[in-house]
């Protein structure tokens, strides 16, 4: 899916992502229903400026707030996508279930949350430790973002 953007600078701009493991539902395996696998990703013509990638995986629809379930940082401007195990150099954030990596859709029985997957094209290689969470790591990203990809899915417990 394209997604048209705006950078920090106010320069439009055009980034392309897919998710070759997900439909417009999230399957159960890649939930805390099923196996709670990282989906695989892929994205083309990020900006030519691209110095690295960012991704971050949230729910807006959670009763607490807008939840994390994946913050990805590091990935090589070079890269077309991301899959298990993850390239030397790339490194996971803190998830809002409180541990590294991805923690995949586990929403309370109801109407059906979205799942936001968003690919970032930063400026620069920022060299950020592991572990961060989400509000840190958009402060550290902050005025560094040249484009930005994003896809939403959804998932429904039974």
């Amino acid at each position: 899916m394209r997604s048209s953007s705006v950078s920090d600078r106010g320069e439009p701009v055009q980034f392309t992502v897919s998710r070759p493991d997900l439909s417009e539902t999230i399957p159960r395996d890649f939930t805390c229903d099923g196996a709670n696998r990282a989906p695989r990703l892929e994205w083309s013509e990020p900006p030519a400026e691209t110095r690295e990638l960012a991704i971050e995986i949230l729910d807006p629809d959670a009763s607490c707030g807008t939840f994390t379930h994946w913050l990805v940082y590091g990935v090589p401007a070079e890269s077309s996508g991301l899959a298990r195990p993850l390239p030397a150099g790339v490194v996971e954030g803190t998830n809002d279930f409180g541990h590294r990596g991805y923690g995949g859709p586990c929403p309370p029985r109801g109407p059906a949350h979205h799942y936001h997957i968003s690919v970032l094209a930063l400026d620069s290689k920022l060299v950020l430790p592991a572990g961060l969470r989400r509000a840190e790591l958009e402060s550290k990203l902050r005025n560094h973002v040249l484009g930005r990809a994003e896809l939403v899915a959804t998932y429904k417990r039974a």
